[in-house]
């Protein structure tokens, strides 16, 4: 079975960071694209960035570029998200995706085709 579940969000002030976790468990990280989306309350989910299986090749949205990176430690199947120099904006629940049917990303939007997430973590941006 299939299970993402996602960590380390909390509340931080504009300019702080955060480093979510995605722990994968029923199938091997490694072997498929995988990425991130939020959602903010009241509007529609936003990819963010998205990796392929292959070469590790990432992609990210503009409007994180720069601030965000992903890594993984696939010997832990674990995805990460570091976020840094957070704005108000930023502020949503972070979901990690991956789909067995992706094994490339060709652009950071392509997570949000992925049939698999978990049930998100909570990011707030607030002075």
């Amino acid at each position: 079975q299939v299970q993402l579940v996602e960590s380390g969000g909390g509340s931080v002030q504009p300019g702080g960071s955060l480093r979510l976790s995605c722990a994968a468990s029923g199938f091997i990280l490694e072997h498929y694209a995988k990425g991130w989306f939020r959602q903010a309350p009241g509007k529609d989910r936003e990819a963010v960035s998205c990796i392929s299986a292959r070469d590790g090749t990432m992609h990210y949205a503009d409007s994180v570029k720069g601030r965000f990176t992903m890594s993984r430690d696939y010997a832990k199947n674990t995805l990460y998200l570091q976020m840094n120099s957070l704005k108000p904006e930023d502020t949503a629940v972070y979901y990690c995706a991956a789909d067995p049917l992706f094994s490339a990303c060709l652009d950071y939007d392509d997570v949000l085709n992925m049939d698999h997430w978990g049930k998100g973590t909570d990011v707030t941006v607030s002075s």
